[in-house]
């Protein structure tokens, strides 16, 4: 159940950036975006799930879309990072879940994808699979979330309002030494007469010195400089894989931005994608030679500054949304309790 007494960092007087957000605020504002929650809460111990992304509710292996990975620091595992790379294109969901799990976010990726109509005859695919270390409040070693439970998270995956805080892949992580989790966010730019969406999805899980739009938040004592995250952005705009990788560069301005201690131990990963129709690497286009649009290196500028600031209030509001967690720190073999960041000190921050 949401906490009631949670809010958005809008909604405690916080306005990042310049630009205009969508209607929502949320990754979701881009057309067609689905988002997708598998949470696993059990006994003392479980505090774990999954996050499905969709580019598009229909079959993403037949109708591909551009995409492309920035890698800030890489001390983690990203799935299908080779193959994103080289064909600058993504042609499955992409889920988001513990770091142990990603084999069986595979899977579960392979499963869907396989079963929808029009794969009868696929043999191989590239399932795209992001992860954060979420021993400190989950017994990872338990293997969970199982294959079913990460399937779960693509199944019931849809538009609209996007879950935030301690849910899916965000349950047992932890960010600046307090409560981290799913977090949202999204803006609207103008292009050469065009307005076009970008949003933004993180999935918060790493250490440093915690700033809320600038202003320095005390977090609590001996917190990690450790730790991960993932961000994933989307854009309607119709953008080639090389700047889709530029754009996916840009969101670390949006994690410096929050404090982030950027350590040896961090595993920073950003993947964009464009969801414009004229964009789709569909069976038709990928027989022959195809002119596909693109916005020009002279006036995408915009975009850049929209993904800085739409990160930041991703994992802002990430912190936000969070509730306090009991749960179990796998590295020690004991009960431990993460707070969660305090909406009243960030309304007398707001003020000071």
């Amino acid at each position: 159940m949401p906490d009631d007494t949670r809010m958005r960092l809008r909604d405690i007087g916080f306005n990042p950036g310049v630009f205009e957000t969508g209607s929502l605020n949320a990754i979701t504002d881009v057309a067609g975006v689905q988002i997708g929650h598998s949470t696993i809460i059990e006994g003392d111990t479980i505090r774990t799930g999954a996050t499905a992304i969709l580019p598009h509710g229909g079959n993403l292996f037949q109708e591909k879309v551009p995409a492309a990975l920035a890698v800030y620091n890489g001390f983690g595992k990203f799935v299908g990072a080779t193959q994103i790379e080289e064909l600058g294109e993504i042609e499955t969901p992409i889920i988001l879940t513990n770091t142990l799990a990603t084999g069986r976010a595979i899977e579960a990726i392979n499963r869907y994808t396989l079963a929808q109509p029009g794969n009868e005859n696929v043999v191989s695919l590239n399932a795209v699979v992001g992860e954060t270390n979420d021993s400190r409040l989950n017994d990872i070693r338990a293997g969970r979330p199982t294959v079913d439970e990460i399937a779960a998270a693509l199944g019931n995956a849809g538009e609209g309002i996007v879950e935030e805080g301690a849910v899916g892949a965000g349950a047992g992580t932890v960010a600046f030494g307090m409560k981290g989790g799913i977090g949202t966010s999204s803006r609207i730019v103008s292009i050469a007469g065009e307005r076009y969406t970008l949003g933004v999805i993180v999935q918060s899980n790493y250490g440093g010195n915690l700033l809320a739009c600038g202003k320095p938040y005390e977090s609590p004592q001996n917190l990690d400089k450790d730790g991960s995250i993932v961000i994933i952005l989307a854009t309607d705009a119709p953008l080639s894989s090389r700047n889709l990788k530029r754009l996916a560069a840009r969101s670390f301005g949006g994690l410096a931005r929050t404090g982030a201690a950027l350590s040896n131990g961090s595993g920073d990963y950003a993947l964009a994608f464009s969801t414009a129709d004229s964009a789709r690497r569909t069976p038709e286009r990928r027989k022959a030679l195809h002119a596909y649009p693109e916005l020009s290196n002279d006036v995408i500028s915009p975009l850049f500054e929209a993904a800085i600031e739409a990160t930041e209030e991703a994992i802002l509001n990430s912190l936000c949304m969070a509730t306090p967690t009991q749960g179990f720190n796998a590295s020690t073999g004991k009960a431990t309790t993460v707070s969660a960041i305090s909406i009243e000190s960030l309304k007398k921050l707001l003020l000071s």
